[in-house]
């Protein structure tokens, strides 16, 4: 119990809460993420008001040290170490031919194993599993559609799941038509369509770096060239270097995260989406935004689609829901706009159609509800796994490694230092079964072989904080 103090000298009561929050921080028995007790039941316990109780957390959140969340309370927060966010790269001079794929080929094989702690893969949806709801859903579905649930969708996708879409763009003063929205195969073969829409073989296209290894394959794979454009820890890609970019290169299309990237985790705040947008179109070029990780935010809002601030329709929107309810499922969609027509050609020449009764499902979970009650959930443990997966790798990684702060998604940023070898730690951890993904594949050329990226989209537990320890000691083992 605190026991109350006079005027003269002594430490004001609020002072005493925020002392026993330090020390049950310091004890580890409060660890970053977690919850603070709440106020009523710390006034209870401690046998102080209500509003003593609320100064004491503000303050605290004042000092950095917790922060207040909408209708759910106080939460601890990582104390970050000085200058440990990933540091800027260099533009790059000139275009490259991409020759990444058989790397790609065996970090896949790896990552994929059975009973490895999935580091590795970036797959949010673990942290809060949907499977349940989903399989009520899937059963209504059959029950509804009888022998129509086998067969063949439409080309450009199940109606009632477009309307679906076509409403929560709304949200955002977007209106579409449906007819400018296709439903594909996951968000990978919709920037697929979109880059063929756009795009020839030979053409130059400009990517964030580092950039998801998924793209860069993608540009392999299409017979195009990538320019790296740098990536800043906190804000997306660097406008300045874009535009000394389109400056002196013909560049054809732009493929950004515009929300929240992979794999460090950065936020592109709207007023530079917006920016963004008006830089390519006063050229002419044509903006693919990934917009996958835009509904997994931890910003206050969730970040506009860069589709809202178009004037001239060049802007191509892909997103899925593989992130947010069901990667095996592989529904996605992108808005074409005045692509449509080549999009849905393309579409239709790729895959005729994505599966009906997966699209089927999915609009069921949404209509119920369930979609964004478990989206909200999912924003919340991963969030907290953020938090935890720091403080553990601050304690557990060699003392000057660089760690990404993200602002929303389920992957952090390692920069080792230029004396390790990720590739040798990834084969170093699959041995004692972890996964992570070296920084290698997340760049056209050759950067980034002292980083790694590590997935927070997982069941937190024990296991999870030993693997964390475990790699850190492996670390050790990894020096070139």
């Amino acid at each position: 119990m605190i026991r109350q103090k006079n005027s003269q000298g002594h430490e004001f009561l609020y002072q005493q809460v925020i002392q026993l929050i330090r020390d049950m921080s310091a004890q580890q028995v409060l660890l970053p993420g977690e919850k603070l007790p709440s106020l009523r039941k710390m006034a209870d316990n401690l046998n102080i008001s209500i509003p003593t109780v609320k100064q004491a957390y503000q303050s605290l959140e004042d000092q950095g040290l917790v922060e207040a969340r909408e209708k759910s309370g106080y939460f601890l927060k990582v104390v970050s170490m000085a200058h440990n966010l990933p540091k800027r790269v260099k533009l790059s001079r000139e275009p490259v031919v991409v020759n990444k794929q058989a790397l790609i080929e065996q970090v896949y094989s790896a990552i994929h194993q059975a009973n490895v702690v999935p580091f590795g893969i970036a797959n949010p949806i673990a942290a809060a599993p949907t499977d349940k709801a989903l399989a009520r859903n899937m059963r209504r579905v059959m029950t509804i559609a009888g022998s129509k649930a086998i067969n063949y969708g439409p080309t450009d996708g199940f109606v009632p799941l477009k309307k679906q879409l076509v409403h929560r763009y709304l949200d955002f003063g977007i209106g579409i038509d449906m007819d400018e929205l296709v439903i594909t195969n996951g968000a990978q073969e919709a920037m697929a369509i979109a880059l063929k829409c756009v795009t020839k073989p030979g053409d130059v296209v400009a990517i964030e770096t580092p950039c998801y290894h998924g793209i860069i394959e993608l540009i392999e794979s299409l017979g195009l060239k990538a320019l790296e454009i740098p990536l800043c820890p906190d804000n997306g890609i660097w406008l300045s270097d874009l535009e000394r970019a389109l400056n002196d290169h013909d560049i054809k299309a732009c493929l950004f995260s515009t929300a929240i990237s992979n794999p460090v985790g950065s936020f592109m705040p709207d007023t530079n989406r917006q920016k963004l947008v008006e830089l390519l179109e006063s050229l002419d070029v044509v903006l693919i935004e990934d917009d996958v990780y835009g509904d997994l935010y931890f910003t206050a809002k969730r970040g506009t689609p860069a589709l809202a601030y178009s004037k001239k329709g060049l802007v191509i929107s892909c997103s899925s829901f593989s992130k947010t309810a069901a990667p095996s499922y592989r529904v996605g969609w992108l808005v074409a706009g005045k692509f449509a027509t080549q999009a849905r050609r393309y579409k239709r020449a790729l895959s005729c159609s994505a599966s009906l009764i997966n699209q089927w499902a999915l609009s069921e979970f949404i209509a119920s509800g369930e979609y964004d009650r478990n989206l909200k959930v999912l924003r919340q443990r991963l969030r907290d796994n953020k938090e935890r997966m720091r403080w553990c790798l601050q304690h557990a990684m060699p003392k000057n490694t660089r760690i990404s702060d993200p602002k929303g998604g389920c992957v952090m940023w390692l920069d080792l230092g230029g004396e390790y070898d990720s590739q040798k730690l990834f084969l170093l951890a699959l041995e004692v079964g972890i996964s992570i993904t070296p920084g290698l594949i997340f760049s056209a050329s050759n950067k980034y072989k002292s980083c790694i990226r590590l997935s927070y989209g997982v069941q937190w537990g024990e296991q999870i904080e030993q693997a964390i320890v475990t790699l850190g000691k492996l670390t050790l083992l990894a020096k070139k």
